[in-house]
């Protein structure tokens, strides 16, 4: 099971997250685009950073709202959402292939990533952006209970899926993250741990209400916002070996 963790995410004068801690201890590295976080000075440096340490490169487009740092909805077309999509991949591909990298999968941010995972219609038109996109990428979405059907959907069109679970966030009965507006929504270091050891050794998560869920989980999403979220990484690093 992999690590990965959304980088890039400073612009301007603001800083967010410490990169340069974290990058060293994960295997995925999810950076965004520009359209809620990010300007082209940071995504090159976090490019940079991902290629020194051999971190896997994902884009992490959202919608345009860097003011809500696209944690809100937005009602687009299926050609806005391709549009928007191949807009900020490509930014970051390119500048990627600058450094002589290149990137290897997309994983959508904030309210775009739960629209893909509740609205069919959304979830289609990324695999619409992906398809025409002239590089052949994989999608990275949550693992849920109808996983299964994601990648059947995403397989028919030869597009790969990774699919993930989150390190600190408490789950509902129906493999969903339960809302952060719930209690107990975001898991302390001391649960996260057993979570996530759980996770490794049978492949389950105990829910919200106490049922066991079976999760496929390809990769687990970590957070490094902080000196003790960098801390609580190194130590799921090592307990996963």
């Amino acid at each position: 099971m992999k690590l990965n963790c959304d980088l890039g995410e400073s612009f301007g004068a603001w800083t967010m997250g410490l990169d340069n801690e974290v990058m060293p201890h994960i295997d995925q590295a999810n950076i965004a685009c520009g359209f809620h976080a990010g300007d082209p000075l940071v995504m090159q440096k976090t490019l940079a950073l991902a290629k020194q340490f051999q971190v896997s490169v994902g884009a992490h487009p959202s919608y345009p709202d860097l003011v809500g740092f696209g944690r809100r909805s937005m009602t687009c077309s299926s050609e806005e959402i391709i549009a928007l999509l191949h807009y900020q991949v490509a930014a970051l591909d390119g500048m990627a292939t600058a450094q002589g990298i290149s990137i290897d999968y997309v994983k959508p941010h904030g309210a775009l990533y739960n629209d893909m995972m509740s609205e069919p219609r959304v979830f289609e038109a990324i695999l619409a952006a992906l398809i025409q996109y002239p590089k052949k990428l994989a999608l990275m979405l949550q693992a849920t209970a109808e996983i299964e059907d994601y990648k059947q959907q995403a397989n028919k069109l030869g597009i790969v899926i990774y699919s993930e679970a989150f390190a600190d966030r408490c789950y509902d009965d129906e493999g969903r993250l339960l809302a952060r507006s719930k209690a107990g929504a975001v898991l302390n270091k001391e649960a996260m741990l057993v979570q996530v050891k759980q996770l490794s050794e049978h492949g389950t998560v105990t829910t919200i209400s106490g049922k066991i869920l079976k999760l496929s989980v390809d990769s687990l999403c970590v957070h490094g916002d902080n000196i003790a979220g960098v801390q609580a990484i190194r130590e799921i690093k090592e307990l996963l070996g």
